[in-house]
């Protein structure tokens, strides 16, 4: 997994770095934040649709266009994908990482 989202990231930063004409993802990067974040935000909503309706190939194909989104927001925020890994790395060496509850996460 690591070495597809490294490539694709590796794209997603040459076209950002090097745009080519009809490129979605140079799209992106020309319509600005606001655009991204509201790809990120639908395809978030897709997925969670995807996976509620229990359909696996649906739900698989929906994160990968979430992945995908947050990789070019990373990009645009220049956060390098190797800050992601450290993060997640530190987070899974912690042991006893239950966060409190709050009363509204109760409810769900």
């Amino acid at each position: 997994m690591k070495d597809v989202l490294d490539g694709l990231y590796g794209v997603v930063l040459d076209r950002k770095s090097n745009p080519q004409e009809g490129s979605y993802t140079n799209y992106l990067f020309g319509k600005g934040l606001d655009k991204i974040l509201k790809k990120v935000g639908e395809e978030c909503a897709e997925t969670l649709i995807a996976a509620k309706n229990g359909d696996n190939p649906a739900t698989v194909s929906e994160l990968c266009d979430l992945l995908y989104h947050l990789l070019v927001l990373m990009a645009a925020q220049d956060i390098p994908l190797s800050d992601v890994a450290a993060e997640l790395e530190t987070r899974r060496q912690k042991l006893g990482n239950l966060k409190p509850m709050r009363e509204t996460d109760r409810n769900t």
